[in-house]
């Protein structure tokens, strides 16, 4: 059994008072379908909740009124325990202006600043591509995030970093296919990548949990884990064998009115306290397949 994960104990979250879908920037969205308030801070509430009662500690960014998909947090930037953010380059216009706010937060806070690109210069990068697991940082490519941009990763923070292409629309973000759950399991979802990256993911992952198609479009790998405890947003009864044989506490919550904007409870919460010394490199190191 893996050990716990060092990160995940303190995250930022965006309160949901001006979330709606006023544009289609992946298959989840429709203008025709739209959140429902009362529901949706009910929702948002029950998770930031759960995180205290695991044990973590929430920060509160409030949202931009120019800004209705700010609420998914994970996307502000990638941050690290010792002080430094990434902030991201947002493909998509309409959200471009959330990492105004989101350095303003990230600088008032004492984190130093970085930037792969910004106002349409540089390639991009989104956040919800990058999770700190095993010896790497593993940052999904594609949709959103460029290749240009890993490369900007490594050699800005030294740091070794290892690039699968994601090649599922519907897997637009790499915390959408991929959970790491502790040292050595992570949920995936193989289809979600190019054949060259699924047979990457063997060396990234030593124990597998592997997703069924229902398990990944139920946004099963879109939880979180904050010490002992996972947050999820829906859970099979094979899942949950797994992960109570992990030894872990399942928390399934109702985050419904997120999914229709194409997240769920990783979306929604940023963790502030992803660990680089186990990743650090001189110079920096990407390792990607061909």
């Amino acid at each position: 059994m893996g050990q716990r994960l060092e990160w995940g104990r303190r995250y930022l979250m965006v309160r949901p008072d001006h979330f709606r879908i006023d544009h289609v920037i992946n298959p989840y969205m429709s203008t025709q379908d739209q959140p429902d308030p009362v529901l949706t801070l009910k929702q948002w509430e029950s998770l930031g909740q759960a995180i205290v009662d695991a044990g973590g500690e929430v920060e509160v960014l409030a949202q931009r009124s120019d800004s209705p998909d700010m609420v998914y947090a994970m996307n502000l930037g990638l941050a690290a325990a010792d002080g430094r953010a990434m902030l991201s380059h947002m493909r998509f216009e309409p959200r471009r202006k959330e990492s105004l706010t989101a350095a303003e937060w990230f600088a008032e806070h004492g984190f130093a600043l970085g930037r792969t690109g910004g106002e349409g210069v540089g390639p991009h990068f989104e956040s919800g591509d990058a999770f700190v697991f095993g010896d790497s940082l593993v940052v999904g490519y594609g949709p959103r995030t460029e290749a240009e941009a890993l490369k900007h990763l490594a050699t800005d923070w030294n740091i070794r970093v290892r690039g699968l292409r994601i090649a599922h629309e519907g897997m637009y973000h790499l915390d959408l296919p991929f959970c790491p759950v502790d040292s050595t399991h992570a949920m995936i979802y193989p289809p979600a990548f190019d054949a060259a990256s699924q047979a990457e993911l063997s060396g990234i992952v030593p124990d597998p949990i592997v997703l069924t198609d229902a398990e990944a479009f139920a946004f099963s790998a879109n939880s979180i884990v904050v010490g002992d405890t996972i947050i999820m947003p829906a859970c099979s009864d094979r899942l949950r064998a797994i992960l109570t044989g992990l030894g872990l506490t399942l928390v399934v919550l109702d985050l419904s009115e997120f999914h229709k904007g194409g997240g769920s409870a990783r979306c929604l919460t940023n963790p502030l306290d992803f660990p680089l010394a186990d990743i650090t490199v001189p110079g920096g190191e990407l390792i990607a397949p061909a």
